[in-house]
């Protein structure tokens, strides 16, 4: 049997829509030495092409930045052989944009179910201090969900196109203990040192879920305030926002179109070619300056004193 990319984020906790990633995580992982593509990106009625190991591209003052497939910390493998973002490779692209004086804004080009949430913090924070610097405008397009939208929410806003859906957000854990002999006979056990219960929990018992939810609420809370932080909504108020019933807990829902509007979660309706067209026209490279008739006269005057 194959291994497929599901063991890349087997146990591991993680901000992740499942019902949208399901198929991206049963993909086969792929060889090493199999055959890389370019990638294509719609910019308007306009196509790029991202080379393999290009994180960005750069159209008319405006940086494109695909935020895509299964988000991990550094799976390079999935980065290089399918094109999905890592969350070092966006730390370091937002901050060597940031730093661009040729970028006049970025788009964060949003297409993802999520991922780990170790490592998620960095790039968050690379989104939100390039923002400090220049617009940085989030394009969902069709999915900013759980790891996706808390990075999109650190941008300067968030632009949801027809069909597209945001939210999702929370934490979650996949665990297995062993409870029975496997095929072999032979029954697993787990066994940590005296000091470190913590380190492996039971899933089986009320004791290990307990430990495991705190750790994921904990997470929950980090995930919280940030889009709190990005959004302009108040914390208290976020939980309410979130959920799909009265009950606060029932939160990590997704949402789209004018829904997702009101709950705060973005910022504007509207399809992708509208989108690059305003975008376009608000950063459109100027026309070079053309001398000032000031400027001619002091050409001419020189002209004149050249030739006494």
């Amino acid at each position: 049997m194959s291994r497929t990319v599901a063991s890349f984020f087997a146990g591991a906790p993680l901000a992740l829509s499942r019902a949208h990633g399901e198929a991206l995580l049963q993909m086969p992982v792929p060889a090493p030495g199999a055959e890389v593509g370019a990638r294509a990106l719609s910019v308007g009625a306009m196509s790029l092409t991202l080379e393999p190991g290009e994180r960005y591209a750069i159209h008319r003052n405006i940086a494109i930045v695909p935020i895509s497939g299964l988000l991990t910390p550094n799976a390079f493998l999935l980065e290089r052989w399918l094109g999905w973002s890592t969350y070092h490779g966006l730390e370091a692209t937002f901050a060597e944009l940031a730093a661009n004086e040729d970028v006049a804004a970025i788009v964060a080009l949003c297409d993802s179910p999520g991922g780990y949430v170790l490592g998620i913090a960095g790039a968050a924070a690379a989104v939100a201090a390039a923002a400090s610097v220049k617009p940085v405008h989030a394009l969902v397009h069709p999915l900013a969900a759980s790891a996706c939208y808390h990075i999109a929410s650190q941008a300067t806003d968030i632009t949801l196109t027809p069909g597209s859906v945001v939210g999702s957000i929370g934490c979650m854990q996949v665990s297995a203990a062993p409870v029975q002999p496997g095929m072999s006979g032979d029954q697993l056990f787990i066994l940590s040192s005296s000091h470190a219960r913590a380190k492996r929990p039971d899933p089986s018992t009320e004791e290990g879920q307990r430990e495991s939810v705190r750790v994921l609420d904990a997470m929950e809370a980090d995930f919280h305030a940030a889009v709190a932080a990005g959004r302009g909504i108040e914390l208290a108020d976020l939980p309410a926002r979130l959920s799909s019933t009265d009950d606060p807990a029932d939160g990590g829902a997704i949402f789209w179109g004018a829904e997702a509007q009101a709950r705060g979660l973005v910022d504007r309706l509207e399809d992708a070619p509208t989108f690059w067209a305003r975008l376009g026209a608000a950063y459109a490279p100027r026309p070079p300056r053309t001398a000032g008739r000031a400027a001619r006269a002091q050409a001419q005057a020189a002209r004149a004193l050249a030739g006494l």
